[in-house]
């Protein structure tokens, strides 16, 4: 890649995350897009560079990336990257042309979240046995936030103590976007947390920003809670995906089973519209089946 086509994409990523405020994850992501198209046109003896792609170049990456048996989902995530990319370009009078304009997204099934039953998540925190330590409730703490407040991966990792309002009974989440919201806490999980605030003073000799940390001192990161949650998710489930975001789909889809407010979900979970709270209702909508199978005498 020229260092002109690189200040290109620095300054897009850069706009993306200054000024669009995604998160460094997501940027990452849009990074890693680019450079695998622009490795493409390099692969098909192309002279340009991906600035000069044109519509049917990434057609030609498309049926490469299926042959490759790529779903369809990932897929359309790296022409959405694309797209924002030769869209941003146009703006900034960079190209006269999107190439992506007539690029139409592949189809994709509706996939319902996975989620842990209630039993199993019940059978977790009253039948595994956390050790009375820094470690052993820092785990325990760690899997309480996830399910206890549904909040994503990436918000648990940057919680910070000054978050945490014990009196108010609340927590302070940077979302996405770089956008709060306040999340309320139950009393068992306030309880673990001043729990677990004692144990990390006696376990280590400073303090520490962040709420929850590695055994090193650390801040959490992903790859560390990801993990911790498979670790303990394969003790209670046979379900085939164990992992953070399951635990947040778990806790929408318990909140709404047992009556709570679609609206009021999607303000927990911090999502921008209600349109991707909803995906939600489906799983309800089969417990009511199972429900109505089981009981109704005419099922």
């Amino acid at each position: 890649m020229n260092n002109n086509l690189t200040e290109l994409v620095d300054f897009f990523l850069s706009y993306l995350q200054n000024e669009k405020r995604l998160s460094q994850h997501t940027v990452l992501a849009y990074k890693i897009d680019l450079l695998q198209f622009q490795t493409f046109l390099k692969s098909s003896n192309t002279e340009f560079d991906i600035i000069q792609a044109h519509y049917q170049d990434i057609r030609r990456w498309i049926v490469q990336l299926s042959e490759n048996e790529i779903d369809n989902r990932s897929i359309n995530r790296k022409i959405a990257s694309l797209r924002a990319f030769f869209k941003f370009l146009q703006i900034k009078k960079k190209i006269e042309v999107n190439p992506v304009t007539l690029v139409k997204s592949l189809k994709t099934a509706k996939r319902l979240p996975v989620y842990v039953e209630e039993k199993p998540m019940e059978n977790l925190f009253a039948d595994i046995e956390f050790v009375e330590d820094f470690e052993g409730l820092r785990d325990k703490l760690l899997l309480e936030m996830l399910y206890g407040t549904g909040i994503r991966l990436s918000e648990l990792i940057n919680i910070k103590v000054s978050d945490v309002d014990i009196f108010g009974r609340k927590i302070t989440v940077l979302g996405k976007r770089n956008k709060h919201r306040v999340i309320p806490l139950h009393q068992t999980l306030l309880d673990l947390i001043q729990k677990y605030l004692k144990a990390k003073r006696d376990y280590f000799d400073s303090e520490h920003d962040y709420l929850i940390l590695t055994d090193k001192h650390d801040q959490l990161y992903r790859v560390f809670v990801q993990r911790k949650v498979k670790h303990y998710l394969e003790l209670v489930t046979t379900i085939s995906k164990k992992s953070p975001h399951v635990l947040r789909h778990s806790f929408a889809t318990h909140l709404l089973n047992r009556g709570a407010d679609l609206n009021a979900i999607k303000e927990l979970l911090g999502h921008a519209n209600l349109a991707a709270t909803q995906i939600y209702t489906h799983n309800s909508i089969s417990q009511l089946k199972e429900v109505y199978k089981k009981a109704h005498p005419k099922a």
